[in-house]
């Protein structure tokens, strides 16, 4: 009976895996889509090999788009409107896509195969976007996982961004990877600084560009970096503005109020920001100088697990739940997010429980 049975399994996997290689083998011959057309707004057209990712055949023409994932679709970012010749959307696209979405033929482009002629419209913006090809000038451990990169563009080349936008960061070939991979960070310097972005990149455990950044990558390497992007960024009007962030998602909160700094703004900030033990928190005395310099800004860091013993005497517990009880009205107030997808959410129902409308809510979903 057992003999039986691992002969009827043994023949089970021995037919998987001729129908997997007969797959990859009509993929690599059958599927030669041979050079494809696409037309981009009904204005540009570019020819590309079939058979690869919108995503990535659109890359290779310079034309990018988001995508915090590398192209994964784990992020719902890439989004693209295709008007004619990708079909019907994948089961991997249907979280990423509202039911509008789905009507007006939005799809996820790293999701796509360009298999046929493809039209296509692409956010004006993002045409703008532009590749860099940087030196790293300085690296700086901010916490035990957590290290500041600068990278310097190259001379007479600029980068105009928004404080809080971010950039996708470009890994090569090497022990985790096969090819070059990207992942989108948020840029943590003043956007009066053209020449130079600065980078806090945490590591992830077998993360393959944290990896590459934290075991990998020295003073004076080169790094290929295109941007900038994001809808989250400083909002230039009068009210008051409330931060809040976690980890490395400190970055586009430093941006802008680097920004607002800069410009001297009189509005009233309250920044907090939440860590586990006092090992995780970093640039704290870069926001006292700013509670300085800053008319009416105030840095409330919160410890959710606080070591027994230590001397730490501000505030503790989770950093919504210390937002809740420092917020009390939000009546001409807006709000910066940065971090992980469960604080966003949690934090934006603290807000709108308290009365904020959310498109007063400011936030990139890196999940």
């Amino acid at each position: 009976m057992i003999t039986a049975f691992l002969i009827g399994l043994g023949v089970m996997c021995a037919v998987v895996l001729i129908l997997t290689l007969v797959i990859l083998a009509c993929d690599a011959t059958i599927a030669n889509y041979g050079p494809v057309r696409i037309v981009i707004n009904g204005e540009r057209e570019i020819t590309v090999q079939g058979g690869r990712p919108l995503l990535a055949s659109l890359k290779d023409h310079e034309i990018f788009l988001p995508s915090a994932c590398g192209g994964r679709g784990s992020c719902g970012m890439c989004k693209v409107r295709v008007l004619e010749g990708a079909g019907d959307p994948l089961a991997t696209e249907l979280p990423w896509l509202n039911a509008q979405e789905r009507k007006d033929k939005i799809r996820l482009s790293c999701q796509v195969k360009v298999k046929r002629p493809l039209r296509i419209e692409v956010p004006r913006e993002l045409l703008q976007v532009r590749q860099y090809r940087t030196q790293v000038i300085g690296m700086r451990d901010l916490t035990y996982d957590i290290k500041e990169v600068t990278l310097q563009l190259a001379p007479g080349e600029r980068i105009d961004f928004q404080a809080g936008q971010f950039i996708q960061f470009e890994v090569p070939p090497y022990a985790l990877a096969d090819e070059p991979v990207y992942r989108a960070y948020s840029i943590s310097s003043s956007p009066a600084q053209h020449d130079r972005v600065e980078l806090e990149i945490r590591l992830v455990p077998n993360g393959i560009c944290t990896t590459y950044v934290h075991r990998y990558l020295k003073v004076g390497d080169g790094v290929t970096v295109n941007g900038p992007y994001g809808d989250f960024h400083l909002q230039e009007n009068d009210r008051e503005m409330i931060c809040v962030a976690g980890g490395s998602g400190m970055a586009p909160i430093k941006s802008i109020l680097a920004r607002l700094a800069e410009t001297g703004s009189k509005r009233r900030i309250r920044y907090f920001f939440g860590a586990r033990t006092e090992r995780d928190l970093f640039l704290v005395d870069e926001m006292r100088a700013l509670e300085r310099t800053l008319t009416d800004f105030r840095f409330i860091p919160a410890l959710s697990a606080p070591q027994d013993g230590a001397a730490w005497q501000g505030e503790t517990g989770l950093v919504t739940a210390v937002l809740e009880r420092h917020v009390t009205s939000v009546e001409n107030a807006e709000a910066y997010l940065c971090g992980s997808p469960g604080m966003i959410n949690a934090t934006v129902a603290v807000l709108k429980k308290k009365g904020m409308p959310v498109e007063r809510i400011y936030f990139d979903s890196f999940g």
